[in-house]
């Protein structure tokens, strides 16, 4: 038997969400105001979808800072009356500060755009990270995000929120994990809009200090694989006790395409950011 028809097959080649393989740019901001990131989000996304530039993600931290997507309810708002900025993302409200790492992929998306795709390798990149630092986490059916599951004592608690905007193909907003955060801010609403469940970070979860620093490299390889399709999306099924539809208020939209590129911009309406 010839030498060709003995060897081993090629392994089938990674499928990247990214148009093309420029590399992607890992851009590490800081403490940077909600606002200035925003407007360097946009001048990034407005390049890309040119054909300019390459696909970048932005990692950084914000001040103290609320932010309402378009789904967002009176009811959910601060109760102290506290200032919050409106933002062109899905999602209800939520809260960023110091100690919660925030990751911006400004990402040109392959043809067909699959949003819901997309959503899925950001959750894998930081469930991923959850477990090369010893934290088992998955996903919660009919809620983005990652999650821990509930116990004899907790509810289900949500470490890392994801939300997105798609326009003229190119990704914007992201995904925040809280590290050390303090939480207190999310005691002032209802994060993501969800009354049955609670929210936590890395350092609560583990017993022991993990700071954001710690983490960004971490993320930022994640994510990178992710997009890239080394790092395959895999089923992370959290069960869950009998709950009714009524108490599960964050339900992926049915009209948000599989596949198929948006003529118009797409907001996934699956967060609070």
């Amino acid at each position: 038997m010839s030498e060709s028809s003995t060897a081993t097959a090629p392994l089938p080649r990674a499928v990247s969400a990214r148009y093309d393989g420029t590399p992607l740019a890992v851009d590490d901001l800081g403490l940077i105001d909600y606002q200035a990131a925003w407007d360097r989000q946009r001048v990034i996304a407005a390049e890309r979808a040119e054909g300019i530039g390459q696909d970048r993600l932005l990692l950084l931290e914000h001040p103290f800072v609320f932010t309402a997507g378009r789904r967002t309810e009176a009811a959910d708002l601060p109760m102290d009356g506290s200032p919050v900025i409106e933002v062109d993302r899905g999602g209800k409200i939520t809260w960023h500060g110091p100690g919660q790492l925030v990751g911006y992929p400004i990402i040109r998306l392959a043809e067909p755009v699959d949003v819901v795709a997309y959503v899925r390798r950001l959750e894998e990149a930081l469930i991923s990270v959850c477990a090369q630092l010893g934290l088992e986490t998955g996903r919660v059916e009919g809620r983005s995000g990652v999650w821990l599951p509930e116990t004899d004592f907790q509810p289900e608690r949500k470490i890392a929120a994801i939300g997105v905007r798609v326009q003229r193909g190119v990704t914007l907003h992201g995904i925040s994990l809280n590290c050390n955060a303090s939480l207190d801010g999310f005691n002032a609403i209802v994060p993501c809009g969800i009354r049955d469940a609670g929210v936590t970070t890395l350092s609560r979860e583990l017993g022991r200090e993990v700071t954001v620093a710690e983490v960004r490299p971490l993320v930022a390889e994640a994510i990178a694989r992710a997009l890239d399709g080394d790092l395959k999306v895999t089923d992370h099924s959290i069960s869950r006790c009998a709950k009714t539809s009524a108490e599960c208020p964050e339900p992926l939209p049915a009209d948000v395409p599989q596949s198929g590129t948006a003529a118009a911009p797409l907001t996934v309406p699956i967060k609070a950011e």
